[in-house]
């Protein structure tokens, strides 16, 4: 059976070798079809705590949760916070009952975004086909890249990720496989800093008994409509075709039952396109009344014109999200005379949203979205209803520009400054 050592890189080996014969690793990768599989699935392990930890050397046998305050959420923990129960997206007040001895540390994005980049960089000397799911996350076609690099795929991902561990100080877990999905639930079978492959061959056999929920996409309520109906594990679903999935589940029920399969013809394509940009900011303590929630709204605004600028994009529409103290979440739509990417123009839109919304009601979040998008050229253009609009977009860029020499403080309107206590 084809055999690489992750290490040295080596592949002539023993079938039975418990290590590498020429640098004595036991990390080996074997499977029938490790050297023409093309697709993988490169996800890096807990990423915004290892950049902390690269940066933070003290911390490397602590607990690290990344996140908000108390009232925040767990943006991301290291595996030794894991070991407690402590999960991504977990409230802290909860991630901190259960691992107390944790050092949380504040998001910093910037520091995140860098390191990504650099990941990304390293992703694209092997192929141009690199497709990102989110900021550390992607999934890569190899095909026809072998004569390019003279080595099969598989050996370029172990170079590769111990490229990442010297160049950028974080480890990633690879998923090699003949297709995106494959590829990723391979990812998840042996992190952190894996290296798995799961063939065709094998896929239905090992899927069947695994549950519904492990396939990306069905979540606690797909998933509790597939058990009521009989359908607990994936082999029970792939075992559908494709009428009888319809029947049962309308359209979304032949592709539920061909990935329960391990089927996926889906492309690898370089460019994602963005289908909503948003911000969003949990209080430290609950507001009720629309004079409190405005502020925070006007600074949420300010950040998604940040984020439309930098994605060169701009909101056709925008989304207003609001979340109340018992975790009950609110959302409010409203489409826009023409894009743009003014702060005073999405704050303008939403306010009324707020206004019917503020009621009384303990809201713990608050949060503004893009929705749909559209083409910075055609953002604030102007015409006879607002012919002001370049000239407002002209001021705004002058105090981005000054907020990216000076720091964000050195320009504040008065309606996004916190209150003093």
């Amino acid at each position: 059976m084809p055999a690489l050592c992750r290490d040295c890189f080596g592949t002539g080996m023993a079938e039975e070798a418990p290590a590498c014969p020429a640098c004595g690793s036991r990390r080996l990768a074997r499977h029938r079809e490790l050297f023409t599989l093309v697709v993988a699935h490169v996800d890096c392990d807990a990423f915004y705590a290892s950049v902390e930890k690269r940066d933070r050397p003290e911390l490397a046998a602590k607990p690290v949760i990344v996140g908000g305050g108390r009232r925040g959420v767990v943006a991301a923990c290291c595996y030794i916070a894991r070991t407690t129960g402590v999960r991504s997206a977990m409230p802290m007040f909860k991630a901190l009952r259960l691992c107390p001895d944790a050092v949380v540390i504040r998001p910093e994005m910037a520091k995140y975004a860098a390191a990504a980049r650099q990941v990304r960089a390293l992703m694209e000397r092997l192929t141009p086909l690199v497709q990102p799911l989110s900021i550390d996350e992607a999934v890569l076609d190899l095909r026809g890249t072998e004569a390019l690099h003279r080595a099969p795929p598989a050996v370029m991902l172990a170079r590769f990720a111990r490229s990442v561990e010297q160049e950028v100080g974080v480890t990633v877990s690879i998923g090699l496989a003949p297709n995106r999905l494959l590829a990723k639930l391979a990812a998840e079978r042996d992190k952190p800093r894996g290296f798995a492959v799961l063939g065709a061959a094998e896929a239905r056999d090992w899927l069947a008994p695994q549950p519904v929920t492990l396939l990306p996409g069905i979540g606690p309520a797909l998933a509790r409509r597939l058990e009521a109906a009989g359908f607990a594990t994936l082999g029970q679903l792939a075992a559908l075709d494709a009428r009888d999935a319809a029947r049962r589940f309308g359209e979304e029920g032949p592709g539920l039952a061909a990935r329960a399969r391990g089927e996926d013809a889906r492309a690898v394509t370089p460019e994602r396109e963005a289908k909503s940009i948003s911000a969003e900011t949990t209080f430290d303590a609950d507001l009720r009344e629309i004079a409190a929630l405005e502020a925070p709204l006007w600074r949420m605004c300010e950040k998604l014109a940040r984020r439309l600028r930098e994605k060169d994009l701009a909101a056709g529409g925008i989304v207003l999200k609001l979340k109340t103290a018992g975790f009950a979440l609110r959302t409010r739509n409203a489409r826009l005379p023409a894009p743009t990417r003014l702060p005073e123009t999405l704050f303008a839109a939403a306010r009324p949203l707020l206004a019917k919304e503020a009621d009384g009601t303990a809201f713990r979040l608050i949060g503004i979205g893009a929705q749909p998008l559209a083409p910075a050229e055609d953002a604030d253009r102007g015409d006879l209803a607002d012919p002001l609009a370049p000239k407002r977009a002209a001021r705004w860029q002058a105090v981005e520009a000054l907020r990216a020499k000076y720091g964000d403080a050195a320009v504040a309107l008065g309606r996004g400054l916190k209150p003093r206590r």
